[in-house]
Formats: C-alpha cells, structure tokens, sequence
C-alpha cells in the first residue's frame, strides 16, 4: 500500500517515466506472446531461435526500468525517513514493488492486446484482426502465457533491487565530502570485447550455416551474430571508461574554469551516464548493420521484428535520457553551491555544452566505425 501510495502522488514526470516502462514492458510481453503463438503453429527448433530473439528486447526493458527506479524521488534516502522504519532496505523494497507494478500494468495491457487481436475479446476495433497470425484456431494455453508475461516483472524487480542495494546501503554517508572519482576498470575488457567481436564476425562472414533471422533475412551464419553480440557488450563496457577519458582531456593543457568544470563533472559521472552511451552507440551501430542486412534483394522485416527493433532503441534512448536526469540530480546541491557562491549561469551552461559537444566528438566517430566493420560480413 506504501508502494501504491509513493507512486499516486509522485510529480507528474516521474508518472510519465512509470508510464514510459510499463509501455516498454507491454510492447515486450506482447512479442513473448506472439512467439508462443508462432510455437503453437510450428512447434520445433524455430520457436526456440524465436523466443532467443526476444532476450534484447527483454534486456533493453529491463534496464530502462532500472534507470527509471534509480531515478525515482521515492526511494531516494533523506533524513528522517529511518526513524518511520525507511531505511534503505525498505527503500530497496518499495522500489522494487514500483517497478513490479509497472511491468506488471504493461504485461496485463499486452496480454488484454493479444487476445483482443485474436478474437478471444469482442467488443472493439480490430477485433480478430491478427487471428491468422496469433494461432486464434487453437486454444491458448494460459499457464504458459502467464509465465513468459511474469519474464519481464520478475527480472525488472530483481534488477532494480540489486542496483539500488550498494546505493541505499552508503544512504549514511550522503553529504560527505568527495573524493577524486577513480578510473573505471572496463575500459580493457570493452576494447577486448569490441575486437573479438569484430574479429568473429570477420572470420564467420560466409562459413557455417545460416541462423534464419526474423522478418525473412536467412542464411547468415551463427558466428556473425555472436560476434555482433560481443561488439555490442564491448562498447557497453567501454563507455564509462571512454567518457572518463573525455574528462581527463577536457582538463589537459592548463584548463580554465569552464573546461576544468566539464572535465571533473565527466570524470564523477562516467559510471552513470557512460554505460547507457555504450549502450546506445551499440543499438545505433546495430541499427546500421540491419539495414545492410535487410538491403537488397531480399525479404523486408515484418511487424514484430520491426516493434522489437523499435523496443531496443526506445529503451536504449530513454534510458540515456534517464541517466542524464538522475546525473542532474546528483548534483543539483553543487550546482546551488556554486550559484551562491556568484558563479554566473552561463559558465553552467557552457560547461554542459562543453561535456555534450566532447562526448559527441568521441562517441559519433565510434559508433560509424563499429558500424562499418560491423556490417562489412553481413552485406556479403
């Protein structure tokens, strides 16, 4: 009932956010049950690769909801809220249950969606419109659809639980000094990953047998795809390392106020804001491999490919929007510090363009790159 009542009287753009995860989670729980239609018309090999498809949209909801949980001004640990029995567990708690109940409005409106287009529910419009594709002829068995639609619930609150733990544990230390922000340590492991990717993909590119691909793209082997993979979890894991690296070069060469301002603000908030930069610069670099993939002379992608297209890239988008809003907040009380002390609102400004402008510089070139390479085995 806490959950139930932090969440009705949150500000209306942390409804928004809410309201943001609970569509992602529909639009996957709707994909998850097309693929136990498309299992109940083929049963076989191919509903497995199907339902193997469905993890980067199930990935890509996940960690939206975890950026958004992070983001929420009810979990967020004050003082005073330990004596009412707040503390950070029961914080972790209640962002857990949010979370839950967001996925869990989004996985009842898909499964509402889907038997609505297949004719189970009458009454509105477009009523059976898919029910060729949905397997409307045979009976939908509900314990299986109730099990893919509690995936993304499930897994949202576990994550978001796990990644709100280490924070609402240092909730006592809130207001001390900081310390320089150190290095982060992925940035060897992200460039290792990148190449081997790069690599697979090179030595893959016309061996093998071809891994069918949803939409009608066949015939591209397994190991260009494990490749894509790994180049995808290298840049994730490079991006807090290369938007610390932004910061320490704004700062070379004898910075002024503004550079030196950007440069540490990078350096503090490259765990936060570079992951999901990695991430989206792997969604874009993907998103340009798959129309090499789907060019030419053959099948264009269909309706779910393109939704779930559509879900990787809106929730790797939102969650970098997320990021930046949850990074604004963290240091809203430095930002205070330096307008009272007569900071002009302008050097603030310039120091935002500053850190947006350098991390575009970096991450652009990147991600063409990544894309080139990417996409050089998939056009043969």
């Amino acid at each position: 009932m806490l959950a139930l009542r932090l969440a009705r009287g949150a500000h209306p753009l942390v409804q928004l956010r809410r309201l943001l995860v609970a569509a992602a989670a529909a639009g996957t729980g709707f994909l998850l049950l097309c693929t136990l239609a498309y299992a109940m018309e083929h049963p076989g090999t191919g509903s497995v690769l199907r339902l193997a498809w469905c993890a980067a949209p199930v990935a890509a909801t996940v960690y939206f909801a975890v950026a958004v949980a992070r983001t929420d001004p009810g979990t967020r640990p004050r003082a005073g809220l330990s004596a009412v029995g707040l503390g950070p567990a029961r914080l972790m708690v209640l962002a857990a249950i949010s979370t839950a109940l967001a996925c869990t409005l989004g996985s009842l409106v898909a499964l509402l969606v889907f038997l609505h287009l297949r004719g189970d529910l009458s009454g509105l419009p477009f009523d059976g419109a898919a029910a060729e594709l949905l397997a409307a002829e045979r009976p939908l068995p509900l314990a299986a659809a109730l099990t893919l639609l509690t995936v993304v619930p499930l897994t949202a609150s576990a994550a978001s639980a796990a990644a709100l733990r280490p924070r609402l544990a240092k909730a006592d230390g809130v207001g001390e000094p900081a310390a320089p922000a150190p290095a982060p340590s992925g940035l060897p492991w992200g460039v290792a990953l990148l190449a081997a990717g790069l690599a697979v993909e090179t030595y893959a590119s016309g061996r093998g047998s071809g891994l069918p691909v949803p939409g009608g793209a066949d015939g591209n082997p397994a190991g260009v795809l494990a490749g894509w993979a790994l180049t995808a979890l290298g840049l994730a894991l490079a991006g807090p390392g290369l938007t610390y690296l932004c910061g320490r070069l704004l700062q070379a060469a004898r910075p002024g106020a503004v550079r030196l301002l950007a440069g540490r603000v990078l350096q503090e908030e490259a765990r936060r804001i570079g992951r999901p930069l990695g991430v989206l610069c792997a969604v874009a670099s993907g998103a340009y491999a798959s129309v090499v993939l789907y060019a030419g002379p053959r099948t264009g992608i269909g309706p779910l490919t393109a939704l779930g297209a559509l879900l990787v890239a809106g929730c790797a988008v939102l969650t970098l929007a997320t990021a930046a809003v949850e990074a604004r907040q963290s240091r809203a009380d430095t930002t205070a510090a330096l307008l009272r002390l007569g900071a002009p609102a302008t050097m603030l400004r310039g120091s935002a363009a500053l850190r947006a402008g350098a991390l575009t510089a970096v991450f652009a070139p990147l991600t063409w790159v990544v894309a080139e390479l990417a996409a050089l085995p998939l056009g043969r």
